[in-house]
């Protein structure tokens, strides 16, 4: 459907951020929004963000595409 479109960089600081954001949230530091952090961890995980693709927008090289 989707095809990759984010580097390896891109996709760790997603899966950091998503994930620091949900166990934020875990803990009780910061409030019910914290669970956005799922998005970014989503997309981090599948190396394909829907937004970039409506964008053209691709931060990975041109071998990485599947």
């Amino acid at each position: 459907m989707f095809e990759v479109n984010m580097g390896s960089l891109d996709r760790l600081l997603r899966i950091i951020l998503g994930a620091a954001l949900i166990g934020a949230t875990l803990a009780g530091l910061i409030g019910v929004w914290g669970w956005i952090g799922v998005v970014p961890l989503a997309t981090g995980l599948t190396a394909r963000c829907p937004a970039y693709g409506m964008l053209g927008v691709r931060t990975c090289g041109t071998a990485n595409r599947t």
